[in-house]
């Protein structure tokens, strides 16, 4: 972890807190975790509060392309770091919830979702109204990758339920702080495989 982002994330954190979550960024483990299931094959891929983009890097060392990754995040002192550390990606700045009604991508074509946001934080309605936009982006069968500090899935499952996402945990690092468990979340029935290189 380089020593500017961490000063820039402990900055953030003071700014607005039940916004960033956290005081320092994910660790390489949790980074290495969260993005284990995707890879080249992946296609485009949707991150969620990128912050200074730990997990952007590791989604680049997986094989994922520069310019198939779309980055939202609401800080702009964030974006414009993101701007100049990933030339090639798509940043957008702004609050998650407005994947809901912002059309991004023509049609559902990502391929995997990869989120750094406090959901613990985030209230119910907005939770679902952030999920629901996520999900609207994703082809069949793809899934949203989400990390927790709690011993929990942070997802309600009445928001679950109405939404027919099931969540999987996949694993829990130690190497990070605080310690983070990660959860894999889908839809419960899939519809036939959408083939992203043909839109």
């Amino acid at each position: 972890m380089l020593a500017s982002d961490a000063l820039s994330f402990l900055r953030a954190w003071t700014l607005a807190p039940f916004r960033i979550g956290s005081v320092t960024p994910s660790s390489p483990s949790l980074a290495s975790l969260i993005t284990r299931e995707i890879g080249p094959e992946t296609g485009p891929v949707l991150e969620l509060g990128p912050g200074t983009g730990p997990f952007t890097r590791a989604l680049l060392a997986c094989g994922v392309r520069e310019k198939d990754l779309t980055l939202i995040e609401a800080d702009p002192d964030f974006a414009s770091l993101l701007s100049r550390r990933f030339p090639a990606a798509r940043i957008v700045e702004m609050d998650a919830v407005g994947l809901r009604s912002l059309p991004l991508f023509d049609g559902p074509i990502v391929g995997a979702a990869v989120s750094g946001l406090p959901f613990r934080l985030i209230s119910p309605r907005k939770t679902f109204a952030i999920l629901e936009g996520v999900f609207a982006n994703l082809r069949p069968g793809a899934a949203l990758y989400q990390f927790t500090f709690g011993r929990r899935c942070p997802f309600d499952e009445t928001i679950l339920e109405r939404l027919d996402l099931e969540a999987v945990r996949i694993g829990r690092t130690f190497r990070n702080f605080p310690p983070a468990t990660v959860y894999r979340v889908s839809r419960i029935k899939s519809l036939k495989t959408y083939d992203w290189r043909l839109s």
